[in-house]
This record gives structure tokens, C-alpha cells and sequence, in this order.
């Protein structure tokens, strides 16, 4: 086959442990999956069910990755998250089937232009701009399913040796098989999905210069900084 222009390079994450790596088909992210993320961003978490957008593939960025400060924002912000590799594609995936269908874990950060996103927000217009930019979603190496479970652990976040994010697997509003079945019954999942479950409260900006530090119990660090 001949393109008519050079076809854009395969987005991977590194799976632990080997030389294998995951393909990246599509990026799917909760919205306000913690109760108290939702009331710091103004919202009440007991009124709505969860919610989706997107990130295209190649925002992936690989841990200890240096990021440019993004263009167009003043208020570049930090999310901690739990990310879900789907290994076995379905449509309507019931609840207790859903973590058979789960590759592999990893730790992720959601970066955010955060004055974008709410002044889209006000607007009644997509998150795109504010969400969906270059480099937008560091990931670190994915651990096999069978390593982990999803249903409880400790994840943080620390800016320059401070913590800022602090909270538990726990306290996700949908659980990792409750995301996977609902996300499921509006779009046909697919081997190499990525979904990033939500991020705790404590999400703040980052500055050039900033180190950040990401961490999941039983998964491992992700490490990434800003650029001078």
C-alpha cells in the first residue's frame, strides 16, 4: 500500500517486564470519579452517572518524559490516574465479566489546560483544547493483569517532593468493572483502548521546572517534568 503521505507512527506503552509493547488504539477518560475531585471542581458526585472524553492516541508520552509547557493556557495542570489497558474487545460488557476483558494496569497523568477546559466548560463547548493536546497523557510501563487488583490502593502525587494528590482506588465512584461495562454500552471496545478512571482531589498547576512524581500501590511510579 502507498500513502500519500508518511502514515503517523504506531502510540505504545511499554509493557513491565519485557520487551513487548501495547499498541494504542484509542484514549478514553472518566470525569470527576471521585467524590471529593467532583465538590473541589464545583459539583455535586451523587447526581450523575460517569461520564466520557477523549484523548487522541498519540497524546501518549512514556515515563520520565520531559514535557513542554503547553501553548495557550496560563493554568497547566497535574491529575493522577489509574489507567486500564483492554486486552479483549466487547460491546454491553457485563459488569462481572468486565475485568476479563483487562490486559494490563499502569499509572497515568491526565495534564489539563485547565483555564481552556472551564472556559469551554462556561461556553457549553467541548473539553478538547483543554484535554485532548500534544503530550498530554504521560503513562508509565503496563503491569499484567493478573499482577494487580484494581479494587483498592494507595495513589499520590507529589510536585517537587510535596504531596498534593493523596487518596485510594477505593474511593472510585465506578469501579474499574462498573467504567469498563458502562463505557462499553455507547462504544464497541477495542484491544488497545487505554481508560484513565479519574483523578482524586488535590489537582493543582505545574510550572516549568516542576518534577512530578505519580504512584499507585502494587503498580510503581510515573515521573515526569516540565521544561525551562
Amino acid at each position: 500500500m502507498t500513502y500519500v503521505v508518511p502514515a503517523p507512527e504506531q502510540a505504545t506503552v511499554p509493557v513491565d517486564g519485557s520487551d513487548a509493547l501495547f499498541p494504542v488504539r484509542r484514549i478514553y477518560c472518566v470525569g470527576r470519579n471521585y467524590a471529593e475531585h467532583a465538590r473541589e471542581m464545583g459539583f455535586d458526585p451523587d447526581r450523575e452517572p460517569p461520564f466520557f472524553f477523549m484523548k487522541p492516541a498519540d497524546a501518549i508520552v512514556g515515563d520520565k518524559a520531559e514535557i513542554p509547557y503547553p501553548a495557550k493556557t496560563e493554568d497547566f495542570h497535574y491529575e493522577i490516574e489509574l489507567v486500564v489497558a483492554i486486552g479483549t474487545g466487547g460491546r454491553d460488557i457485563a459488569v462481572e465479566d468486565a475485568l476479563s476483558h483487562v490486559f494490563g494496569y499502569a499509572v497515568g497523568i491526565d495534564l489539563t489546560r485547565r483555564d481552556v477546559q472551564i472556559a469551554a466548560r462556561k461556553m457549553g463547548r467541548p473539553w478538547d483544547m483543554g484535554k485532548g493536546f500534544d503530550q498530554s497523557a504521560p503513562c508509565a510501563p503496563l503491569i499484567p493483569a493478573d499482577r494487580f487488583d484494581p479494587s483498592s490502593g494507595a495513589i499520590w502525587l507529589e510536585v517537587n517532593g510535596a504531596r498534593r494528590q493523596d487518596s485510594d482506588l477505593s474511593k472510585l465512584i465506578w469501579s474499574v468493572p462498573e467504567v469498563i461495562a458502562y463505557l462499553s454500552g455507547y462504544m464497541e471496545l477495542q484491544p488497545g483502548d487505554l481508560i484513565y478512571t479519574g483523578t482524586p482531589e488535590g489537582v493543582g498547576a505545574i510550572v516549568p521546572g516542576d518534577v512530578v512524581i505519580g504512584h499507585i500501590d502494587g503498580i510503581g511510579d510515573i515521573r515526569m517534568s516540565v521544561a525551562r
